[in-house]
């Protein structure tokens, strides 16, 4: 039997030329090689996040413009419906006092011919008062032109003394709430006189040619 010297380890084989450190940097030499290949996952691991991120912003500027479009829609919606309310308050409230517009002229015509006395007088002028209130004004005067979009013409004249189709009576007067007429005033007009538009040079009024054809036809000499 071999004898083992006590004390000694066994040590591997070195290369001749070679001593015990030079094989340390060859074993660290793979680690290296590993080291390179996780930057490389890194910077694709950035382009990823980046094209996602690119992705997120571009969703979230589809969903802002979605949201004020919304916005915008809703805006409109609630423009529609609050012009649409005051549309069917002055609707009611023209209807309603259409149908009172019978009862305001009889305390006019109980006015004009003094009958508007007593508890009677109280009443009307309350009534008076609310409608006012609600909106309702009064048009129609004496001598003002007649315009066909407010006046109803239901009698009809000729005066010397109107250079313009005037409104000579108030038959029944107009209201109107606001810019809306919901009833036109009911007059009676005159025209200027036909005749009365002829003047000759000296001053004179001249007579209607229509009249002076008809006593042409009408004065000639019977032939016999």
């Amino acid at each position: 039997m071999t004898e083992e010297t006590p004390g000694f380890e066994e040590k591997p084989d070195v290369p001749s030329g070679a001593t015990p450190d030079d094989a340390e940097p060859q074993a660290a030499s793979p680690s290296a090689e590993e080291g390179a290949a996780p930057a490389g996952d890194a910077a694709a691991q950035t382009a990823g996040l980046t094209a996602q991120l690119d992705q997120a912003r571009k969703a979230l500027e589809e969903r802002t413009a979605d949201l004020q479009r919304l916005q915008a829609e809703f805006q409109n919606y609630r423009r529609r419906v609050e012009r649409d309310r005051i549309a069917v308050k002055e609707i009611a409230i023209a209807n309603l006092l259409t149908e009172l517009l019978p009862v305001l002229d009889d305390i006019g015509r109980a006015r004009e011919h003094g009958e508007l006395v007593g508890g009677f007088k109280s009443v009307a002028e309350s009534l008076e008062t609310t409608a006012a209130k609600m909106g309702l004004q009064q048009f129609g005067k004496e001598g003002e032109p007649f315009d066909p979009t407010i006046h109803e013409a239901l009698m009809h004249s000729y005066a010397p003394d109107v250079t313009e189709t005037t409104c000579v009576a108030i038959l029944q007067p107009g209201y109107r709430i606001g810019e809306r007429t919901i009833r036109p005033a009911r007059v009676a007009v005159a025209e200027p006189q036909p005749g009365a538009q002829t003047v000759k040079a000296d001053g004179t009024e001249g007579t209607d040619a229509n009249t002076e054809g008809d006593d042409k036809e009408s004065g000639g000499p019977d032939e016999g």
